[in-house]
């Protein structure tokens, strides 16, 4: 898979990169969070492994802005630090929606079970997101219930969610069976 890592230290970045790659993973490699930042945008990956002090963007800041990239499907977001042990601030970073925290220096072993409940993380989002695209409709009454397990004719709930306006009319395969239904011959087209 591929991960975008932010590092700013030459070694740790070299042996992060080293071991994702040992993993059989592609690292997308930047020196600080404003060029993990703008590599994202064109290209959003599922993981990101950012250092948490950086110059110009800092760890916490790049979460932030990967957690407010339109479009992009769920990113899982590890943050790297030796320094931000306290409680404030790994509070901060959970508030900046960060993941899950490897210490340094970074332990091969502690990778490998990171990105492992990185994968199952986004597979579940993945399957979750498959579910939401799901309408649920009566087979009986086609209509349609809700996320609050209310059920709605189908014409209501297309217009509340779409804001479409529906016109009616028969469709040619219904024709027939409407109009025998009326005691009518259908019409010659």
């Amino acid at each position: 898979m591929k991960i975008l890592v932010a590092e700013d230290d030459g070694v740790s970045r070299a042996r992060l990169t080293a071991v994702l790659k040992t993993l059989g993973h592609e690292p997308l490699v930047f020196s600080n969070g404003a060029e993990a930042w703008k590599a994202f945008q064109d290209e959003p990956c599922r993981v990101v492994i950012s250092d948490w002090e950086m110059p110009e963007m800092d760890g916490i800041e790049l979460c932030r802005q990967v957690r407010g990239h339109e479009g992009a499907e769920y990113t899982y977001f590890i943050l790297v630090t030796a320094a931000h042990t306290g409680e404030d601030a790994y509070t901060r970073a959970i508030e900046a929606d960060v993941d899950d925290f490897l210490a340094k220096p970074l332990r091969r072993d502690a990778l490998w079970r990171r990105l492992r409940v990185a994968e199952r993380i986004l597979s579940f989002t993945q399957k979750i997101q498959q579910l939401e695209k799901l309408l649920p409709v009566c087979m009986y009454c086609k209509k349609v219930r809700d996320n609050r397990d209310h059920w709605h004719e189908m014409e209501s709930y297309i217009q509340t969610q779409t804001g479409t306006d529906l016109s009616h009319g028969v469709c040619p395969a219904c024709v027939d069976h409407v109009m025998a239904e009326w005691g009518l011959d259908s019409p010659k087209v």
